[in-house]
């Protein structure tokens, strides 16, 4: 006798994926506060990946695991922040605000364009322009990410108590509902 499993087409088996990763998020051990310390840390550190030139997704699973958050958040936080498109829409702004915090200049010789040629004969001069421009939009990013991480802690945090708190009410509900039946078949 064989028992014959239902077929689920791959929107199906995608969404039921989804609901399974999304249930073990939710009930995953420290609960709140690791999931949202992950989600935070994976939206802020997207903030730095323009003006790192992507490098900072090699700190991005020790930085998460030496702060103890979730990391299937942090990940899930490091897709919105690519989805919402804030880095891009940011940046000229954060380089204004670096700009205002660290005014540095760089006066060495004449400017000119970047050139590999240049830079393979040792003319760094061309090197530390480049730097210099890549800087400021770092420092200003990085404000944005410190300030972005910590408002998305807490609206996760308070998002996540109120999915739990439904759950346990639907639990309660549903257990309450099976008392009343046993109670009635005693009766």
């Amino acid at each position: 006798m064989s028992i014959k499993q239902k077929k689920y087409n791959f929107f199906q088996r995608l969404g039921r994926a989804f609901k399974l990763n999304f249930t073990k998020l939710l009930r995953s051990p420290g609960g709140a506060k690791k999931v949202s310390l992950g989600f935070a840390l994976g939206f802020g550190l997207e903030m730095l990946v323009i003006s790192t030139a992507s490098l900072i997704y090699i700190l991005f699973v020790p930085i998460v695991r030496l702060a103890k958050g979730s990391l299937p958040a942090s990940i899930i936080g490091n897709v919105i922040g690519k989805l919402s498109l804030l880095p891009v829409i940011l940046l000229p702004f954060a380089r204004t605000i670096g700009k205002i915090i660290f005014p540095m200049r760089v006066r060495i010789g004449h400017n000119d364009s970047f050139s590999f040629q240049k830079l393979l004969h040792g003319d760094f001069h061309c090197l530390v322009g480049l730097l210099h421009g890549g800087v400021h939009a770092l420092i200003g990013m990085t404000l944005f990410g410190i300030v972005l991480s910590f408002i998305s802690y807490f609206i996760v945090y308070y998002f996540y108590e109120k999915e739990k708190t439904k759950r346990l009410k639907r639990r309660r509900h549903k257990h309450e509902i099976r008392i009343n039946k046993i109670h009635e078949n005693l009766i």
